[in-house]
């Protein structure tokens, strides 16, 4: 069981396994459960902890898989005892697997009826209702980068566009697939007021974005902190950050006026000394309270035309001074010069997650990415472009026709948008 929330219906299953001998749970790990849902907001130790010391258990072991097999195999219980949910849907295999194996040495499966009315599911929705702490939401990336073999976020630059990232998914395969955490961009940050992605819009203001983003989701925010401003500036925008409960923080090592990476070389893309920017990490790292906060480097070597030598040079130096993540980044269509640097790093004797921006070279797939050695891939303004183009077309189908009734298919129904907030909050 994952038993994240403990319900009736786990305690039912415990009670029936009493009658028939030692109760062994096999507890699934923060890595299993996160192959195939959500991460659980109870840490493996935790929950551990917790059936334990439940009435009925005699032992709880770890099942670091979703199979089944591998435990059977080790501890050869005589029965196997699972609610008989399982006949139907995605785990009939996996419920013959275990017939066949405990058949070898003459076990057998008991399955008491499933207790109805009781949801796992429905009970972290309803958590979500409720919220998160500064504290719980910053630990989970950490969390989540131990769990899976890569991570995805999106960018968020509202409120609204937060509530879509809580909560979209999709199932594909058995799997229910979304997003792991929100990106808050700098580019679109200042896109949204206006204003040119040259750091001009200040941390006070910026600050806004973040707590309309945190105010309505549970999942963890990192922050685009552009260069992270000047080295004796850089630790009072960690301890803000920290303080909120966004859970990293990743900075550029460019210098002098800020101009965005996208530009390449067709602006002036001016390189910081590595050792200075890596005397910006050191503050960073010593200004920060809580063991969970990251600070990430991005290395703009390949932005500014000096090569994947330059950058995995800049990314040992940035190592070293203690940055918790490597975001490797570059404008070309093609993602060669990123896999140049993955095969590079992947030989590197201490390494960090590795960070991948893949919004120009966007043919290249999670999975082609996670075989490359990247522990975790921004989708980083995305909802910011499309929403736009939407918004120009509504604009000009008015200004067309002297009225917005050829506006009516592109926009949402107003009875909708009058119930969208409250119904999200209730989203499943």
């Amino acid at each position: 069981m994952s038993a994240d929330l403990v319900h009736p219906g786990h305690l039912n299953i415990i009670k029936e396994g009493t009658k028939l001998g030692d109760v062994v749970v096999g507890l699934l790990t923060d890595k299993a459960i996160a192959s195939y849902k959500r991460l659980p907001y109870m840490s493996y130790e935790q929950r551990r902890i917790v059936i334990e010391n439940v009435k009925g258990v005699a032992r709880v072991v770890p099942q670091t898989t979703l199979d089944y097999r591998p435990n059977l195999r080790k501890y050869k219980p005589d029965f196997v005892v699972h609610g008989d949910d399982w006949k139907d849907g995605i785990q009939q295999e996996t419920r013959k697997q275990v017939i066949d194996t405990l058949a070898k040495w003459g076990g057998k499966l008991v399955e008491p009826r499933y207790t109805k009315d009781i949801s796992s599911t429905a009970l972290n929705e309803a958590l979500k209702e409720v919220g998160t702490t500064p504290q719980l939401r910053q630990g989970r990336l950490h969390r989540l980068l131990k769990a899976r073999p890569i991570i995805r976020g999106i960018e968020a630059h509202s409120g609204l566009s937060a509530l879509i990232v809580e909560h979209a998914q999709v199932k594909h395969g058995g799997v229910r697939k979304e997003f792991d955490f929100i990106w808050i961009s700098s580019l679109t940050d200042s896109t949204l007021k206006g204003k040119p992605d040259t750091e001009l819009v200040d941390l006070t203001s910026r600050m806004g974005t973040v707590a309309d983003v945190l105010e309505v989701t549970t999942k963890p925010v990192i922050f685009d902190g552009d260069t992270g401003g000047q080295l004796e500036h850089f630790p009072y925008t960690v301890r803000t950050l920290e303080r909120v409960g966004v859970s990293a923080v990743i900075i550029e090592d460019k210098t002098g006026a800020k101009k965005n990476s996208l530009f390449g070389t067709s602006v002036a893309q001016v390189l910081a000394d590595p050792k200075e920017f890596a005397r910006k990490i050191r503050a960073g790292k010593k200004a920060q309270v809580t063991a969970n906060f990251m600070i990430i480097a991005r290395l703009e070597s390949m932005i500014a035309g000096k090569g994947v030598k330059d950058a995995l040079k800049r990314a040992k130096i940035y190592i070293d001074a203690g940055a918790d993540g490597i975001m490797v980044h570059s404008k070309e269509k093609s993602p060669a010069e990123v896999l140049e640097f993955c095969r590079a790093y992947k030989k590197f004797k201490k390494r960090v997650p590795l960070v991948a921006v893949p919004s120009t070279y966007n043919t290249i797939t999670e999975d082609e990415l996670q075989k490359a050695g990247v522990n975790m891939v921004i989708h980083a303004n995305h909802l910011l472009r499309s929403a736009y183009p939407a918004m120009v077309k509504t604009a000009e189908r008015i200004l067309m026709h002297n009225r917005s009734k050829e506006a009516d298919e592109l926009c949402m129904p107003i009875s909708e948008i009058l119930t969208l907030i409250e119904r999200k909050g209730r989203a499943s």
